[in-house]
């Protein structure tokens, strides 16, 4: 068994029997999957519990403490296998998904992660989007374009950065700033086909938003310098702002009608 993958959830009902049915249809076993509830107070732990497939080894863990990071920190110690996968409880992941990052961290053992694209469901759009991915990732090799959903890892490249931790980075952005660990373990790489279909409603950002000034700066800031953008820059105006990691558990869409992203389950 080579693979881990990990999802953490906090009340998560509506979507997270489709994203489970997703990775029941992966074509890469045996894989470990290991579930964190974030202390739901919903069906989400019945629904994960429920959950069984062949050739899935399953862990179930349980955080109290509020909050994505601390959840993520609790997997951890869960993950002993060469290479494991991050992803989200609202998100579809083609069944190749797992053999397509394998064969990118194969490739090559410089290759630290292998980062997947977000898609629309739309086939021309979601083209659209993996093409652009592409060429920013050549023009920015060193910076991040990908979010906590579709994260892979080389494990001893992520061991050696820290891993997720809280006492690292306790705000919003978490998955921008463990690549930024990450990639001083070796190189990143966004594989064309390793794509997945994050629901909708991650459209909604009004609670975890960096200003356009720092998104410039941080696309501006040499890779040598970066360290400083992150911990002297970012971080403390994050903290003025109070934009902790307890600020992804605010369900800012939950009045808007549900769109499931297994619909997308077709070529993209």
């Amino acid at each position: 068994m080579r693979w881990t993958f990990v999802i953490a959830y906090y009340n998560e009902e509506a979507y997270l029997a489709d994203t489970l049915a997703s990775l029941a249809a992966q074509t890469l076993r045996p894989f470990r999957l290991v579930l964190v509830d974030n202390g739901s107070t919903d069906a989400s732990a019945a629904i994960a519990r429920a959950f069984a497939s062949d050739g899935i080894e399953l862990v179930h863990l349980s955080e109290p403490r509020p909050g994505k990071i601390v959840a993520l920190e609790r997997a951890m110690a869960a993950i002993s296998t060469e290479f494991v996968a991050f992803g989200d409880a609202d998100t579809f992941y083609p069944a190749g998904y797992l053999a397509t990052a394998q064969a990118a961290l194969d490739a090559d053992p410089r290759v630290a992660a292998a980062m997947a694209t977000d898609v629309p469901l739309d086939p021309a759009k979601a083209r659209r989007k993996r093409r652009h991915n592409q060429i920013v990732s050549r023009l920015w090799p060193k910076q991040t374009h990908t979010g906590g959903f579709g994260q892979t890892f080389r494990t001893r490249a992520l061991v050696a950065a820290g891993g997720y931790a809280e006492r690292y980075w306790p705000y919003v952005l978490m998955d921008h700033e463990i690549m930024q660990r990450v990639v001083q373990q070796g190189s990143v790489v966004y594989p064309y086909d390793l794509w997945c279909i994050p629901s909708d409603r991650r459209g909604d950002r009004r609670r975890v938003r960096w200003t356009l000034a720092e998104r410039l700066l941080y696309h501006l800031t040499p890779a040598a310098a970066k360290n400083w953008y992150f911990y002297r820059f970012l971080g403390p105006r994050l903290a003025q702002r109070k934009l902790s990691h307890l600020n992804l558990r605010e369900k800012t869409w939950e009045d808007k009608p549900r769109s499931s992203p297994a619909r997308g389950g077709g070529s993209v």
